[in-house]
């Protein structure tokens, strides 16, 4: 505990020393490192899909370097500081685990969400908010509609059986298979994948990590396409279909073999 008390104390340290000292640190303001923020958590979840540990502790380390930042500035102008940071989260985290720190019971992780979720409606007054206020109206549509209905669940508004929501599967593809015209087809393919969406959740599935997956895959099988077009001084337009799926079955082969 001594050792990463000195680190953080020598992290805040070198924090100080470059707001002082280097002239684009000493120039940022919480709104100009916001999209820095946002591309360091994607290089964080790209990191976590690979599996790869050493890319997860760089890409932690520059949320923190992030987390200092925002603190730092806003200390400058008596906002608030890291202390302020860390000491409201151990409240949050102390108040919303009533069953560690306090007399409920949870028997399980379900429980312990519910229980979250409840105590977080109490803190923001249930007559300002709802409880899909909380997801944030920036996340991507995926991700929004997996976290909407997981937070739907908590408070009862789910379904009881997984073979009742493929049900729903089959009938949002068939309403979209037999919609009239574009805008009908467009309502009724958001519907598809909300459905789908939820049907993943039932599953134990992350949908927005399974997409991500197959992009990743997508991305490395076409790129193989690429490479295989270039070392036959072909013209990737002029190889047709057919070849392409020659070389994409090669590229499946050969990252099966892995």
């Amino acid at each position: 505990m001594k050792e990463t008390l000195l680190a953080f104390e020598n992290l805040l340290k070198i924090m100080d020393e470059l707001r002082e000292k280097c002239p684009w640190d000493r120039e940022q303001t919480i709104e100009s490192i916001r999209h820095l923020t946002l591309e360091e958590v994607y290089e964080l979840n790209e990191a976590i899909l690979d599996k790869d540990s050493n890319e997860i502790k760089k890409e932690l380390g520059d949320l923190l370097l992030h987390i200092v930042f925002y603190s730092k500035i806003a200390s400058e102008t008596n906002l608030f500081n890291i202390k302020d940071v860390i000491d409201s989260l151990s409240e949050k985290l102390i108040r919303r685990h009533p069953h560690i720190y306090g007399d409920v019971e949870a028997n399980n992780s379900d429980d312990v969400k519910q229980n979250w979720e409840q105590i977080k409606l109490k803190e923001k007054g249930t007559q300002k908010t709802g409880v899909l206020s909380g997801v944030p109206k920036s996340l991507s549509s995926i991700v929004k509609a997996y976290r909407m209905q997981d937070k739907a669940a908590q408070f009862g508004f789910d379904w009881s059986d997984k073979k009742d929501i493929w049900n729903k599967v089959k009938e949002e593809l068939h309403e979209f298979e037999t919609a009239n015209n574009a805008t009908e087809k467009e309502e009724e393919f958001g519907d598809l994948m909300f459905s789908l969406i939820n049907y993943a959740r039932f599953q134990g599935i992350n949908p927005d990590d399974a997409l991500e997956k197959t992009n990743i895959k997508f991305k490395k099988r076409f790129e193989y396409i690429e490479l295989k077009a270039q070392e036959n001084n072909e013209n990737l337009k002029d190889m047709g279909l057919e070849k392409m799926d020659v070389y994409w079955n090669e590229a499946k082969r050969i990252n099966n073999s892995k």
